[in-house]
């Protein structure tokens, strides 16, 4: 089936709205608006990995994708995995972690998961939307109803360091959000959940793990210029890119 045919029959089956438009997250210039499924709607997992291969992303409840008027630098991205090679400061990266434990639990609210993700919130966005002492609000941002989710743990013996949540596709994962250790930037915990992430698909034949979107012009985002190759989401579906070239 193609795109198109797949995008036509699910805004046939799903109910979508459209904000108005809001100052973007990503660029002071501009504004932006948003496509997503109406939250209230049960959608199932066949639905969810179907949009997720039409470049939308998940928080919470809500399945959205970008929709801005003047503007299209917000690009959907995703790795294939079995082209991945890792670059020299990922390997580094991947030896300098090898002493840590990874365990892969249900998505449920864990009182230890909630105190790490206060501090890294408290230290890496203070004062922003997601900075807020709410059991329900982070629980919202790592499952939804309807979602297979799951964590997967990084320990130093007993210690946790960092928690990524990912959820489970039929052919792959989309790594929905990593927080860690603010205090433990010298072991780039986030680029080893990364890595770890495209090991455990890998080791399950699987095929893709989706980072959400990519721009150019955001810094916020750069991090992704260092997985390759990528493959970018537009009009005519998937396209790989073996190296990114940035003007």
């Amino acid at each position: 089936m193609n795109d198109e045919l797949t995008l036509h029959r699910l805004l046939s089956a799903l109910p979508f709205y459209v904000t108005p438009p809001y100052p973007c997250s990503y660029l002071d210039d501009r504004q932006a608006s948003t496509v997503f499924v109406d939250p209230a709607f049960p959608l199932s997992m066949e639905q969810y990995s179907q949009l997720a291969n039409l470049g939308f992303r998940r928080s919470g409840d809500q399945v959205y994708r970008p929709e801005c008027a003047n503007c299209t630098l917000c690009i959907p991205v995703r790795i294939p995995v079995n082209a991945f090679r890792p670059n020299r400061s990922q390997q580094r990266c991947w030896r300098r972690n090898e002493d840590l434990r990874i365990n892969v639990v249900d998505a449920v609210f864990r009182e230890e998961h909630f105190k790490l993700y206060r501090r890294y919130m408290s230290s890496r966005h203070a004062g922003g939307d997601m900075d807020k002492d709410d059991p329900e609000a982070y629980q919202s941002l790592i499952t939804a109803r309807w979602c297979d989710s799951e964590l997967i743990e990084f320990r130093l013996q007993q210690e946790l360091l960092a928690v990524a949540v990912v959820d489970q596709f039929e052919r792959g994962l989309s790594a929905v959000y990593t927080f860690f250790d603010p205090e433990l930037g010298k072991r780039s915990l986030g680029v080893y959940a990364v890595l770890t992430e495209i090991r455990m698909i890998q080791e399950a034949g699987q095929d893709w793990l989706y980072l959400g979107y990519w721009n150019p012009q955001s810094p916020k985002m750069a991090y992704k210029n260092n997985y390759a190759p990528l493959e970018f989401f537009d009009q005519q579906g998937w396209t790989r890119v073996e190296k990114i070239a940035l003007s």
